[in-house]
């Protein structure tokens, strides 16, 4: 199980805690977060730890500091290793980021600084984006998909899941172009869901990420709809329909749907486990 006190994990560049039964996965790499192999090794185990915790109902993945969630892969780690080290490189991050979304659980991503090239990814490999506006006194934080810039595509699902986010004619000019975009042009494109003042940042994240934690919501069912979106949005309709059903099927046993529906015809607001 997860702690409250901050945990680093083996090589140093994730530390993770619960509150409140919410798990903060922090990126730790100064001073702009920048991903290599170990960090991804070191988020794949926090993944799995907060999966595996029944006291743990949402994941939040941030960076550490004021100034950067993650500005992408570590560079100066790719010119020094071989081509055939950075493809498995780039297939295991895959691999870690695709725990996210297979994990039933929420997962956001707080973006406390720049967010680009495969930092942009990471967040996009969560289900919802919260993105902090700079401090008054510096420049606006950017977000976006610049690696044509370096000759190279977002290779760490950006070509996929921003295309699957926000549709193929959109992401594709955003991706061509390198576009770099404040995080309030995102959320008026649809890239991140909310833009939350610098000050008192991660307060606001955990209060959000506590409306989707028992004994406030149906978490459970939190994770049932995650599955179904995320499982059937590549299936043909009756196929997700099934998919709907079976997981409708798994929720109608749980002790958060009887509690859900006796709390309605008793009206009263449900106190919810979790389960």
């Amino acid at each position: 199980m997860l702690s409250s006190d901050w945990t680093s994990y083996p090589n140093g560049r994730v530390r993770a805690r619960v509150l409140n039964r919410v798990a903060w996965m922090e990126l730790r790499h100064p001073p702009a977060n920048n991903y290599s192999y170990e960090m991804m090794r070191d988020l794949d185990a926090a993944i799995l730890a907060a999966r595996m915790d029944d006291g743990v109902d949402v994941l939040v993945l941030s960076g550490d500091g004021d100034r950067f969630f993650c500005s992408g892969a570590d560079i100066r780690m790719l010119s020094s290793v071989t081509p055939r080290f950075k493809y498995y490189f780039c297939l295991h991050a895959n691999e870690t980021l695709l725990r996210l979304g297979n994990t039933a659980k929420l997962t956001i991503a707080a973006l406390n600084g720049h967010c680009v090239g495969g930092g942009l990814e990471v967040a996009l490999a969560c289900d919802l984006r919260l993105a902090r506006r700079a401090a008054l006194s510096d420049k606006e934080f950017k977000l976006g998909l610049p690696e044509v810039n370096l000759g190279v595509l977002p290779g760490t699902g950006g070509t996929q899941r921003l295309a699957r986010l926000l549709g193929a004619a959109r992401a594709l000019e955003l991706m061509a172009e390198g576009t770099l975009m404040s995080p309030d042009e995102a959320r008026a494109c649809g890239l991140v869901h909310k833009v939350l003042d610098f000050a008192g940042f991660r307060e606001a994240v955990q209060s959000y990420a506590e409306r989707f934690t028992a004994p406030h919501k149906a978490s459970f069912a939190v994770g049932a709809i995650k599955r179904a979106v995320h499982g059937g949005s590549g299936l043909p309709l009756e196929a997700g329909l099934a998919l709907e059903r079976e997981l409708q099927q798994q929720l109608f046993t749980s002790r958060d749907a009887r509690e859900g529906l006796t709390a309605f015809e008793e009206k009263r607001k449900p106190s919810f486990e979790g389960s």
